[in-house]
């Protein structure tokens, strides 16, 4: 089982010429549909627990096991908290039990489906990086630098390539920019994002 480890990065005008320079290659152009799913109370997300069916197949976004293995320490802890970790379950029998268990305590257990607009995603690859430009038909346009590993391995070095790679792409400012689904939420389901908000999850 993979955990994806990834940094987002605000895509300027120049991105793709700093792209090219840094030897990137486009893999490939597609437009995506995904469908997100919770419960009325959003007991999912709420738990940082992310179904999703996109396209024809079913997947399942939630944090890794906390404690395996030491991520970075001393200068590194600022550059770390810009990127998220999440495990990635594709396995539907899996998706089901771990959903499962996450409702157990929840009364009911049927799940809303909340269509989203799909990205429109080109794909670079760089030292095993993948750098994603994606760009929602809402209006929203996000850079997603990405690592996978699998789980329990050591994340610290995902996380040096990634640092490698966003200063090669010239991205110097530790901000923390918003995903598409931040900003989706935002925008259209405020009552949710204020929750999750107040959860921490965003």
């Amino acid at each position: 089982m993979s955990v994806e480890v990834e940094r987002k990065f605000v895509c300027d005008a120049g991105m793709w010429k700093r792209l090219e320079e840094i030897g990137a290659v486009c893999i490939g152009q597609r437009e995506i549909h995904d469908q997100y799913f919770d419960t009325p109370d959003f007991e999912l997300t709420l738990r940082d627990t992310w179904l999703r069916k996109r396209e024809d197949s079913w997947e399942l976004k939630c944090p890794p096991a906390v404690g395996k293995t030491q991520e970075t320490s001393g200068e590194g802890l600022e550059e770390a908290s810009l990127c998220s970790r999440y495990k990635e379950i594709t396995s539907l029998p899996e998706i089901q039990s771990r959903v499962k268990e996450v409702l157990k305590q929840c009364a009911g257990g049927s799940l809303n489906t909340d269509p989203l607009p799909g990205p429109l995603v080109t794909v670079g690859q760089e030292e095993g990086v993948q750098i994603d430009l994606d760009q929602a038909d809402f209006g929203y346009t996000v850079g997603e630098i990405e690592v996978l590993v699998q789980e329990g391995e050591e994340v610290g070095s995902a996380l040096e390539k990634i640092e490698r790679a966003a200063r090669r792409l010239g991205l110097t400012r530790n901000l923390r920019v918003e995903g598409k689904m931040d900003v989706y939420l935002q925008r259209f389901c405020p009552e949710h994002y204020v929750k999750l908000q107040r959860a921490h999850i965003l």
